[in-house]
């Protein structure tokens, strides 16, 4: 899948660390293991680091709209973002919700396919694509991770047809709050009680449900003392189990 031109690319001089200069900003990163700069050893990260421009935005506002020249791509390093089309008449669809260590803004064409803000403050490294492409020619395993990337993004756009062609809203909503222990977890947090930044309508322009839906439905999994929920858009999965048997349709 070509996520990239590699074909019309510059040249990038190498950068090469002096003697008793600053360390790369990438090594103090503390999701670097789940970035695309993972595959790279220091004096590359210092090459990768070269072309990246850390950013922050705060909560609501937009990264890039549907539509945008694809200028840039992303790596989330801190906060929450939601990413989401909008049809014709209007309505919205969420797509996702993207953490620290998600990559965004792969495009096929010059424009973005869809839209990305803030749900919380968030904090960003950004890659101009061109020489990103450049990197990519000179450090094969950096197309072999977006590659990655990309299949994942697959696996993940599977499993929300799944969600919202087939489950009921108790189903969904289980599966959901399921998904996001899973995803802490992979950046080593803990999985419960599980942090639930977005609104009870991002939820429900997620999985398919009216906002009443969505609060109706904590609102059960509460009573039968399956979550609880907490201050700061916490949730406690009280009983892990069950709310499997729940997203597994049993």
């Amino acid at each position: 899948m070509a996520v990239f031109d590699v074909n019309h690319v510059g040249n990038l001089a190498p950068a090469v660390p002096r003697e008793g200069s600053d360390p790369s900003p990438c090594s103090a990163c503390s999701i670097r293991n789940l970035t695309i700069c993972a595959p790279l050893n220091d004096i590359e990260q210092t090459q990768m680091a070269a072309i990246v421009t850390n950013i922050g935005i705060e909560a609501g506002t937009p990264l890039f709209d549907e539509g945008e020249p694809a200028e840039h791509v992303f790596n989330v390093t801190e906060g929450t973002l939601r990413v989401y089309k909008l049809l014709p008449d209007g309505r919205r669809q969420v797509t996702g919700f993207l953490f620290a260590g998600d990559f965004l803004g792969l495009a096929n064409d010059e424009n973005y396919a869809y839209s990305a803000e803030a749900v919380t403050p968030c904090k960003l490294c950004r890659f101009p694509r061109p020489k990103l492409e450049v990197l990519m020619e000179r450090f094969p395993k950096v197309e072999q991770r977006l590659l990655n990337i990309a299949s994942n993004e697959l696996a993940a756009a599977q499993e929300q047809m799944l969600l919202l062609g087939r489950k009921t809203a108790r189903e969904k909503i289980a599966s959901f709050l399921l998904l996001l222990a899973r995803r802490a977890r992979q950046r080593g947090q803990r999985e419960s009680p599980v942090s639930v930044p977005m609104s009870r309508t991002d939820i429900g322009d997620f999985l398919g449900l009216t906002t009443e839906t969505v609060s109706r439905t904590f609102t059960q999994l509460k009573q039968r003392s399956l979550i609880r929920l907490l201050p700061n858009n916490e949730v406690e999965l009280t009983d892990r189990d069950a709310l499997e048997d729940i997203a597994g349709g049993f």
